[in-house]
């Protein structure tokens, strides 16, 4: 099913400039029982990349009720919902219209049907060689603009590889083609710095924050592929799959180790609360 302000339909103006320009943003977002899990989160990115695009938010009370009406159509207990908010339709050109419409559609997914042992033993990853620019003015937002994204993820078709890892054009490493990346070392959880590149994450927030509360320092910096092959363990995040812990990257093997199996613990309390709510 699909809502496109609101109403159910397929079709989309093809002068609406997300799909010209990708001029929008977008969340893609769990739902577990009928339950679109930390929604409010979701929306609060949202609304913040709204207002750092100055597209006009259409307010999370009528994007939650029309969730809501989504989810209350699934079929299976778990789905993905994706939220895009585009600026609207508008004239060829670059100049935003006078009076911006903006076009929100809502769509329900089915949920990948990734192994079990992804989450328990760990996947393989790679480098990418394609680069990450740099951009302050774009950098943490999950803006429909991927193309970066698109072309790391051709570079492979092995089924053995499940995740690609993108470093900047300074050669720092800022995260897989479709997670955040974090890595511990000394008893400590780091993570790329998204000051210049890379999409602020919701599992990232959340990671992060646990992990303050539970007393684990987290330290965001830039950090370099040696630096990354040298950690002590490696996992990736995003709000369907949650943690990934990495088994190798290229030819460097790592443990499934005690912080990450804990991390996905206070992570499974966490949005089963949640849920429950």
């Amino acid at each position: 099913m699909i809502l496109i302000n609101g109403e159910s339909k397929e079709h989309i103006d093809i002068t609406d400039r997300g799909f010209q320009y990708g001029d929008g943003l977008f969340e893609t977002i769990e739902v577990s029982a009928g339950h679109a899990v930390f929604l409010q989160r979701h929306l609060d990115r949202l609304h913040l990349g709204c207002l750092r695009l100055h597209i006009p938010f259409p307010g999370a009370e009528l994007i939650s009720l029309e969730a809501e009406k989504l989810c209350c159509s699934m079929r299976s207990n778990r789905a993905v919902l994706k939220i895009i908010i585009t600026r609207g339709s508008g004239g060829r050109g670059y100049r935003q219209p006078d009076v911006i419409r903006a076009t929100r559609v809502l769509s329900l997914h089915p949920y990948p049907d990734y192994p079990q042992n992804y989450s328990e033993q760990g996947i393989v990853a790679r480098f990418c060689a394609t680069q990450l620019g740099l951009n302050p003015a774009l950098a943490g937002m999950k803006h429909l603009n991927r193309l970066e994204q698109v072309m790391a993820r051709l570079e492979w078709t092995d089924a053995a590889i499940q995740e690609g890892l993108m470093l900047d054009i300074n050669n720092h490493v800022i995260e897989g083609t479709m997670t955040n990346l974090f890595y511990i070392k000394n008893n400590s959880l780091y993570t790329a710095t998204l000051g210049q590149s890379g999409v602020a994450g919701i599992m990232r927030s959340i990671i992060m924050m646990l992990s303050a509360e539970q007393g684990l320092p987290v330290i965001e910096h830039l950090f370099t592929r040696d630096e990354l092959l040298s950690a002590d363990e490696v996992f990736v995040c995003n709000s369907i799959i949650g943690i990934w812990p990495i088994k190798q990257i290229a030819t460097t093997q790592f443990s499934v180790g005690p912080i990450t199996n804990k991390l996905k613990s206070w992570l499974d309390i966490f949005t089963r609360g949640s849920i429950q709510q």
